[in-house]
């Protein structure tokens, strides 16, 4: 099967799904869409055409992706007739796995399922469906249509056939698609953010700074070139003997805990929710959470090669 001409279901028309059938519309895929609830499934055209003129998408462009999509009211009507299903429900297990027994009740069997999840084992999610052949993740992150990588993740039970069709189908749609060849949680990106996560908040937890030291010491140092230079690429180009050296004195006091940390459990009981209830690792005002967001927004436009004002 070609990359193109493709009939794709989205399920789910939230943050995540409504990225999804934007980029897929873009690349002149037919998607079907849908949602549980009526209010996202009467939104989503909308939301749809919003995040495409803040990307500066011109007027013919975006009327060519919105007759790409169809909305439907039911999941059985969106994946009747689809090649490609991409799930994207909120990260509730039992609840994945009840959308995808009803997708397998009304999809062709030959359709390829793809669960949306950023750390659920695709094993877990999928462990249920009859063909198991044909299913795996792809890890879209956030926001789908600006950020490039997504992680197509295979289970022991997945078709290679049906991996690479997936890899090219991703690729046709100007995405970066990246093989997890292995099922474990949190697939490649969120095992390292989430790396990087403890040690910041145990750096916090320990008294050795505070949260904005922590942000001003990534942003200001390695965060600026971990766009062009990969973690494995920087230890190549200063050496595995100094990356050895280095790991020897330093591994052995990094946090290793396998729980969460007590500081992280203390904040969220306590209310400290981040930006949404005005403190967690810091304080932020309505203003300063809004300031960043759109910092990070029009961060990641440039990034994407769309001009700003």
């Amino acid at each position: 099967m070609t990359a193109k001409n493709r009939q794709i279901a989205v399920i789910g028309a939230g943050l995540m799904g409504h990225g999804i059938a934007l980029t897929l519309a873009r690349a002149g895929q037919y998607v079907a869409i849908t949602d549980p609830i009526a209010e996202a499934r009467a939104s989503v055209a909308g939301r749809i055409r919003d995040s495409m003129v803040a990307m500066g998408i011109n007027e013919t462009e975006i009327a060519r992706a919105l007759k790409k999509i169809e909305i439907f009211d039911t999941t059985a009507g969106a994946v009747s007739k689809a090649e490609v299903v991409f799930e994207a429900a909120p990260e509730k297990l039992d609840l994945k796995r009840k959308v995808f027994a009803e997708i397998e009740a009304h999809a062709p069997p030959t359709c390829i399922l793809a669960s949306n999840t950023s750390v659920m084992p695709i094993t877990q999610i999928m462990g249920d469906l009859r063909l198991k052949n044909r299913a795996l993740g792809t890890h879209w992150w956030n926001p789908p249509h600006l950020i490039p990588l997504v992680e197509v993740v295979k289970t022991e039970w997945t078709d290679a056939a049906v991996a690479a069709d997936m890899m090219d189908l991703l690729a046709d749609a100007g995405k970066t698609p990246v093989l997890v060849a292995k099922d474990v949680p949190g697939f490649i990106g969120n095992r390292l953010q989430h790396a990087l996560w403890r040690e910041a908040i145990s750096l916090v937890e320990n008294g050795i700074c505070d949260a904005e030291a922590v942000d001003t010491v990534i942003k200001a140092s390695f965060g600026r070139r971990l766009s062009v230079l990969g973690p494995l690429e920087n230890a190549d180009l200063v050496g595995t003997d100094l990356t050895l050296d280095i790991h020897e004195n330093v591994l052995f006091d990094l946090e290793s805990r396998k729980g969460s940390s007590p500081y992280l459990q203390k904040l969220v009981a306590n209310g400290k929710l981040g930006m949404k209830s005005g403190e967690g690792f810091r304080t932020w005002t309505p203003a300063e959470a809004n300031e960043v967001r759109a910092r990070v927004s029009r961060h990641l436009k440039r990034l994407d090669g769309i001009l700003l004002d």
